[in-house]
């Protein structure tokens, strides 16, 4: 066998560019992933907290313009409030608005003499009557007398940070507008928010309508700013846990918008909308992905691109292996369909020559007696009979290629197949001086086979053995099982371990066959592993170089019905 030639640097050049530029791709696909990844995460975080902020903004608008419509519109009041104004202001409020469960009550101060008098309406009733202050209240009775006194002596104005949790859904303003109240005239709103209604209806439906289906990926947990531990609104059993992905301060009113309210009448600066921020609020709103934080989410999202990616270069380095296989397979392939050219070639030149010598031969009467012509007409016959024998071989093996129908199989006794193939290779055995044994036991069971195929095989064998074997061969059969066994034995130099995985292989010849110049086209073994694998059985090649060297047919027993067996599926001649 000629060694196939190395590839030379041109031809690796192709392959070697071709995986340097999917080491580069893959390198630059991982450095855009994880930049689109930084950039998803980044559009997702701004994203949440833009709904957040929008949600905060529509709650904040919706206690605006409940508040609102208590305030009387154009002008600061010049008298008190009444208790019953209070209680028409709320029958016109509930009467069109969606939010009637907002509050769970109302209050109203009013200066009497030196002290508050404050009246709270029942939202059940829509009555006020006049009570004493609440505890929870007493904070900004505080700050409303801290306004009535000019020196600021009884409390602070105003209230810096967020109200305790006790006063975080109370509410204040005054029905004069901005500035100190006067004695006589001042009459303050004082409004708490029923946190039954903001906590499962208000709160969760904003959430919903700013966020769609997001909400339902984010765990959100509002607690109290002056109180971070506790918790006043959550959307899942389970408590947030970690840094969240968005935060923001919720559930304020929006002073700049009631006091352009009570403005006098004439030209007013724009109104100024207090986005939700840090400065503002009475709870902190936070959110977090359901799935440990929206890194979390955006580095699975990347593992996933660049597994897709990962698996997508290794296609490409796949196919690129393939490719290169199959073109070293191909010029493999041509080398020995090359091999097999030049040594059909040459057994056809030899036997030709002969052939025309002795036709000229006769033809010029150079050969006068009869037993020159007879010596010529023999040499044209066993040239002729070579030349039959490489042209079967190669027409056979084309047939054995092609998509005729599966052979059909019938009992054919082994010792007859041997008989022909021994008959068939006797010439050889004469000239070669070669001691052929045959041991067939009388009861060996038929096999099931083609007769003419399965003669071929043997004989195939045979002639190899013959042609290599060192004097001897033996032909022998046997029984295992439900197969019958044809072994093909001869003592000659054997071959070598790493030419025997290729000897069944086409066009393959030895290196030994190679420099002895030994006749032949390489298609012998291919043609009996074809043949054997299209009785439904399989050949197997053993040697030890020196000492002896078999080849092994299995063959099912014809006991089995022949419609039964299917052929080998033989793989790639190649």
């Amino acid at each position: 066998m000629r060694r196939p030639r190395p590839i030379s640097v041109r031809s690796w050049l192709f392959p070697v560019v071709l995986m340097g530029l999917c080491s580069i791709l893959g390198v630059l696909q991982y450095r855009w992933i994880d930049e689109a990844s930084r950039a998803e995460r980044d559009r997702l975080r701004s994203g949440l907290r833009d709904a957040l902020i929008r949600a905060s903004t529509a709650l904040n608008a919706d206690l605006t313009a409940a508040v609102a419509a208590f305030l009387p519109a154009g002008r600061p009041p010049d008298r008190p409030m009444t208790p019953a104004e209070l209680e028409q202001a709320y029958e016109d409020w509930s009467g069109t608005t969606q939010h009637d469960r907002l509050f769970s009550s109302i209050g109203l101060a009013t200066v009497r003499g030196q002290r508050l008098a404050l009246w709270i309406l029942d939202p059940q009733t829509g009555q006020a009557r006049e009570a004493e202050w609440p505890p929870a209240w007493q904070g900004i009775r505080q700050r409303l007398e801290a306004r009535l006194d000019p020196r600021g002596h009884k409390g602070r104005e105003f209230l810096f940070g967020p109200p305790p949790p006790e006063q975080a859904l109370l509410f204040e303003m005054a029905r004069s507008g901005r500035g100190p109240g006067e004695p006589g005239r001042g009459s303050w709103l004082i409004f708490e928010l029923n946190a039954s209604y903001l906590r499962e209806t208000l709160l969760p439906a904003h959430l919903r309508r700013h966020l769609g289906d997001a909400f339902h990926d984010y765990q959100m947990e509002v607690a109290y700013r002056s109180d971070p531990s506790r918790v006043f609104y959550r959307n899942s059993p389970e408590p947030l846990r970690g840094a969240p992905d968005a935060a923001l301060a919720i559930v304020d009113l929006n002073y700049d918008e009631l006091f352009r309210r009570l403005a006098p009448p004439g030209p007013r600066g724009p109104a100024r909308l207090r986005m939700a921020s840090a400065e503002m609020g009475r709870f902190w709103l936070s959110a977090r992905h359901r799935a440990g934080s929206l890194d979390a989410v955006v580095a699975r999202t990347r593992r996933k691109n660049l597994a897709v990616t990962g698996a997508i270069l290794l296609l490409m380095v796949a196919a690129l292996a393939a490719l290169i296989l199959s073109t070293r397979r191909a010029q493999r392939l041509a080398e020995l369909q090359m091999d097999f050219v030049t040594g059909v070639s040459h057994e056809l030149r030899t036997p030709l020559t002969v052939i025309r010598t002795a036709a000229y031969n006769l033809r010029g009467k150079i050969a006068q007696n009869p037993a020159m012509v007879e010596k010529y007409g023999a040499l044209i016959q066993k040239e002729s009979e070579r030349l039959t024998e490489i042209v079967e071989q190669v027409l056979e093996f084309a047939r054995s290629k092609s998509d005729h129908p599966r052979r059909e199989l019938e009992p054919v006794s082994v010792a007859d197949a041997v008989g022909e193939a021994a008959a068939a290779c006797q010439p050889l055995v004469d000239a070669s001086g070669c001691r052929v044994e045959t041991v067939i036991p009388d009861c060996l069971p038929r096999v099931l086979a083609e007769p003419r195929a399965l003669a071929h095989a043997i004989q195939n064998l045979l002639t190899n053995a013959i042609k290599y074997g060192g004097g001897w061969a033996r032909v022998s059969a046997s029984t295992r099982g439900d197969w019958i066994e044809i072994r093909v034995a001869d003592r000659g130099p054997g071959i070598p371990s790493d030419e025997l995985p290729h000897v069944f292989e086409p066009f393959f010849r030895g290196r030994r066959a190679i420099d002895e110049q030994v006749h032949g086209t390489g298609l012998g073994l291919a043609l009996v592993k074809s043949a054997v694998e299209s009785f439904g059985g399989e050949v197997e090649a053993r040697s030890r170089p020196g000492e002896l060297t078999e080849f092994v047919l299995r063959l099912r027993a014809a006991s089995q019905p022949a419609a039964a067996v299917e052929p080998a599926v033989r793989g790639d001649a190649a």
